[in-house]
């Protein structure tokens, strides 16, 4: 069966529909577009006045094939499939008959690329549907012509902002830049709006196969352009801070193109193509990003044999942040969820998140009054038990304290059915100990969702002692429910995100008690790839809320007999929440903040004097990333984790840890067991025991092993 159907009408036009077998979606490889090349030699024939290329499926077509991409073990091997395809549409687009691109869905990567190559482009009408070259974010480049067409479409600076950011585009942007030649408002009109274009442009060529041809807004030479590339080389790197080779390669692509005929541009794209196919920032983003994420995402992480459910009434305890983003992604979701608080104004001010958030969007043009509305409505806030009647779920989301969730606990589930799931949103108490306060142990979980929820991807789920395969099955899919990306460990204190996170913040402090100049610390940061620096991102989080955490955690230990070891830079937090430096929250913390931004505290050298020799940055840079890997190994080998897959995404999902390393344990596997232990040996002898390496990864030194999938 090919991949492509033809039928030619008694208008002469050939509708070629992309249907790949055996595949929810079609992808570009071998088989794709040996079937588009057989409709180019059908093109030729006499009778054909001209191509609608189509799709069959709900999507044009979603982009590369990452399957064949991932047994590529040669540049010359990329090198040859880019140019084999480009060599395709090059027949298609200079056959000399017009070919419509009739995108009824997402066109993405070497899906939109299908679509430049054709002579015109129309679209379906929907929001939803997404156009782009998001590439980027897997570390590789339009590697089927985005970087040669694009910039001849639409000129350098908006293909470049196309390529380099990798966002998508809506049918209406598209159309506005010249990317489309006009919307249809479903798939028969869409037809016919191809029909009619080639109709009308018997004799179609390229823009830049034409004599005249311009870059619009001018090639790299011209003044314009130039400035562009003066600024942009450097505006990435402040972003990236050169982690990211395929931005790097994207520029080049499009500078030396702008200065070629296409067919050589194309040759020179195919080359960067290549070297983005081989790095190991791709190969690190694809395993992870695609292959661990899909796995997640179709339920490897979910208990087998247990039926579907979904959740159609919650009760959230607790009206905060927290709470109050909870309520709001639930009832965004189609929800109808009970927001209980002490007092009533603390529960109105939490369903008031939501309604500022929707105002927001409604401002903007992403959101209708009406659907606010409707929203708002589904969010009732209470003081009152009695409302959780009939709630499928309920998520605790009060204060920190073992005594307050287990007050609310008790209280919630005198309301609740035999069936009911009560989840704890905590972000360190054990599971197993907050459910001693529960009279159904095997229903209690835990959900660990993360600030601000309406923008965080992940929650990371966490089983007890006693909870049950029904529960935990429930409980992923009402976190697939709302949009967001579950997770499973097993029970530990500070679980996996939490404790991991911690070993970030904690190092990066530990370095200022040590006389390491708090600018340097922060870049370090930056520069390791993480979205926020360590001493900022503890401001974030509060001061106080580490210090609480800690002595909970002190005094638990103490009563279960076991010794507590102090982080060496937890003096430092200390000692500022005694000054009252809590963190962002009161302005003041290692940070001054203010409305206009934040600049570090003046005092903190005084207060932590600079010593005179400076570590390189690159001993800082290993400090905070083997800290964070180290723990995640110790949290693999202790069974906290529960796959790899859990560990690498719950690492950039929830805390941040650099994506292009592709997660915290595939940060080991890329660099090799051997030397991650030789590393970590190095690091313990400077700066202590913190630093052995997990016994697991030492034993994958000895034997060559590595975290499987």
């Amino acid at each position: 069966m090919s991949a492509v159907r033809l039928t030619l009408g008694d208008d002469g036009i050939l509708v070629a529909s992309m249907d790949l077998p055996g595949r929810p979606m079609n992808v570009v490889g071998d088989e794709l577009m040996e079937g588009i090349a057989a409709a180019v030699e059908r093109l030729a024939e006499p009778a054909v006045k001209g191509m609608i290329l189509s799709s069959a499926k709900a999507d044009f077509c979603a982009g590369g094939d990452l399957d064949r991409m991932s047994k590529w073990t040669a540049p010359q091997q990329a090198f040859d499939a880019s140019m084999a395809m480009k060599a395709v549409l090059r027949r298609m687009e200079r056959q000399g008959k017009p070919v419509v691109a009739a995108i009824n869905g997402h066109a993405l990567g070497g899906g939109l690329e299908l679509a430049l190559a054709c002579h015109a482009r129309f679209a379906v009408d929907d929001a939803r549907l997404k156009i782009g070259q998001p590439e980027v974010k897997l570390g590789l480049l339009p590697g089927g012509g985005g970087t040669v067409r694009l910039p001849r479409l639409v000129g350098i600076q908006q293909a470049l902002q196309i390529c380099v950011e990798g966002n998508d585009l809506s049918p209406a942007k598209a159309l506005a830049i010249g990317l489309l030649a006009g919307l249809a408002q479903d798939r028969d009109e869409l037809m016919a709006r191809a029909r009619a274009w080639i109709a009308a442009n018997p004799k179609a060529l390229q823009p830049w196969d034409q004599p005249k041809f311009r870059f619009p807004g001018g090639d790299s030479r011209s003044p314009a352009v130039a400035q562009v590339f003066s600024i942009g080389p450097s505006m990435a790197a402040a972003k990236s801070w050169g982690n990211y080779p395929a931005v790097t390669h994207i520029m080049s692509s499009v500078f030396e193109g702008g200065l070629l005929d296409v067919d050589a541009a194309s040759s020179v794209e195919s080359r960067y193509f290549a070297a983005c196919a081989m790095s190991q920032e791709s190969k690190n983003l694809i395993n992870t990003l695609w292959y661990q994420l899909n796995a997640i995402k179709k339920g490897a992480s979910r208990p087998a044999g247990v039926a579907p459910a979904r959740v159609k009434k919650l009760g959230v305890l607790g009206a905060g942040m927290m709470g109050g983003g909870i309520a709001y992604v639930s009832a965004k979701a189609g929800i109808d969820v009970v927001l209980l608080d002490a007092t009533q104004d603390a529960a109105e001010r939490g369903k008031a998140y939501s309604q500022g958030l929707l105002d927001k969007a409604v401002k903007k043009g992403r959101s209708t009054a009406e659907t606010r509305d409707a929203l708002l409505a589904r969010i009732t806030p209470t003081t009152d038990y009695a409302l959780l009647d009939g709630c499928d779920l309920v998520v605790e989301a009060v204060f920190e304290d073992r005594a307050i969730k287990g007050d609310v606990t008790r209280k919630a589930e005198e309301r609740l059915a035999a069936n009911a799931v009560f989840a704890s949103n905590t972000s360190t108490l054990p599971i197993t100990g907050l459910a001693q306060a529960s009279r159904r142990p095997a229903n209690f979980i835990g959900l660990h969702f993360f600030s601000p929820v309406d923008r965080m991807p992940l929650v990371e789920i966490i089983v007890g002692a006693q909870t049950s395969d029904e529960t935990l099955a429930r409980g992923f899919d009402f976190v697939q429910q709302i949009g967001k990306t579950p997770i499973v460990v097993n029970d530990s204190r500070g679980f996996y995100t939490s404790r991991v996170f911690a070993t970030y913040v904690m190092e990066g402090i530990a370095m200022l008690k040590e006389g390491v100049h708090p600018r340097s610390i922060e870049v370090a940061g930056l520069q390791a790839g993480m979205p926020m620096p360590p001493l900022a991102l503890q401001d974030e989080v509060s001061l106080s809320l580490s210090l609480h955490v800690a002595e909970q955690t002190k005094k638990d230990l103490a009563a279960e007999g076991k010794p507590y070891a102090e982080h060496p830079g937890f003096s430092v937090i200390r000692q500022l929440c005694e000054i009252g430096r809590i963190g962002k929250k009161a302005g003041r913390g290692f940070y001054d903040w203010a409305e206009g931004g934040k600049s570090l505290w003046p005092e903190l050298t005084r207060l932590y004097p600079v010593a005179e020799t400076q570590p390189g940055q690159r001993e800082l840079i290993d400090r905070l990333m083997f800290a964070q890997a180290n723990e995640a190994a110790r949290c693999f080998e202790e069974g906290v984790l529960r796959s790899v897959a859990d560990a690498n995404i719950g690492s950039i999902f929830g805390w941040g840890f650099a994506p292009f390393h592709g997660g915290a344990l595939q940060f080991i596997n890329a660099m090799g067991a051997q030397t991650f232990v030789a590393r970590s040996r190095e690091l313990a002898a400077k700066f202590g025991p913190r630093f052995e390496p997990a016994a697991v990864v030492v034993e994958q030194a000895a034997s060559g092993g590595r975290f499987g999938d």
